[in-house]
């Protein structure tokens, strides 16, 4: 067992790794838990104390569409999240010798390049989000880019997957972009990844990341087919028709993620999404136990 102290352990990923990871003790410094980031004298004595070795920062301003409001803006709290309390946390960490995994994002990118996008790749982050998770980077000793994260059941905030899958079981009709490329990463796979992490700890640049890419379109497909929901539902759209509008806000073409330096390195590899919905399909309706 090992301690770790980590940032935002109570959100849609951060959970997840405390509940698959019981070998490891958990300190969580999080509004619920009443510390905050960006007031750092409240957390020194957690970092003085705390044998810890490895802290997780997930803690970030996360809301794409509320950062937009906010381009430019280094009094908002997108900014003073994203790269003040990073370096707020950062400065901890180099103080009382503890080793660093930042959560970071494939917003980082463009989405301009032809292929998929690798560690060696350069950052161009094309939205305000984007751009402070890029700048939280610079403090890190392990920067782990995650995207589109999913998983079976938490509440308090509606994944992607679970968004489409509510929206099919209620009989919504999906307009979804049928031109963008994402790769969306089944929870549980980084929880697991990230373990990978807490132990070695090594120094760099990790897409932990799913092992497909692919449309919105085609994840809507997939989900409909994984839950045996109503296809018809399901129309494409345009995400060029969408950014024509000059008053959008941009997005990305194109988020494939290459994994492979994660696989090669610690020989652990991500579900595809079809294997994560599978899985995420055995959790919701696990099969019953034979009768004695």
């Amino acid at each position: 067992m090992a301690e770790i102290i980590g940032t935002g352990l109570s959100g849609l990923v951060g959970s997840r790794v405390v509940e698959l990871n019981p070998q490891h003790h958990f300190t969580d410094l999080s509004l619920d838990t009443g510390f905050d980031i960006l007031h750092p004298a409240t957390l020194e004595k957690i970092f003085n104390e705390n044998p810890a070795p490895v802290v997780i920062h997930f803690a970030a301003f996360t809301d794409t569409n509320a950062a937009f409001t906010q381009t430019g803006d280094k009094t908002g709290l997108c900014y003073r999240l994203n790269v003040v309390g990073t370096e707020n946390i950062a400065k901890l960490c180099h103080i009382y010798k503890k080793h660093l995994i930042y959560i970071s994002t494939d917003f980082v990118f463009n989405g301009t390049k032809t292929g998929i996008y690798t560690e060696l790749d350069t950052p161009h982050p094309i939205d305000w989000y984007g751009q402070t998770k890029l700048l939280g980077e610079q403090f890190a000793d392990t920067i782990v880019r995650i995207a589109y994260p999913y998983r079976s059941n938490f509440p308090a905030k509606i994944d992607l997957v679970r968004k489409i899958k509510t929206k099919l079981e209620n009989q919504e009709t999906l307009n979804i972009f049928a031109d963008q490329i994402t790769t969306p990463t089944f929870i549980d796979d980084i929880a697991l990844g990230l373990n990978i992490l807490i132990n070695q700890k090594p120094s760099g640049i990790y897409h932990l990341v799913g092992s497909s890419s692919q449309s919105p379109y085609e994840m809507a497909i997939a989900i409909a087919n994984t839950f045996d929901l109503d296809l018809s539902l399901i129309k494409p759209s345009s995400l060029k028709d969408y950014l024509s509008d000059p008053e959008a806000r941009p997005y990305s073409l194109n988020g494939a993620l290459s994994n492979q330096k994660f696989i090669t390195e610690f020989n652990f590899t991500p579900k595809t999404l079809i294997e994560g919905l599978s899985e995420l399909k055995q959790q919701l309706f696990p099969p019953l136990s034979p009768q004695n």
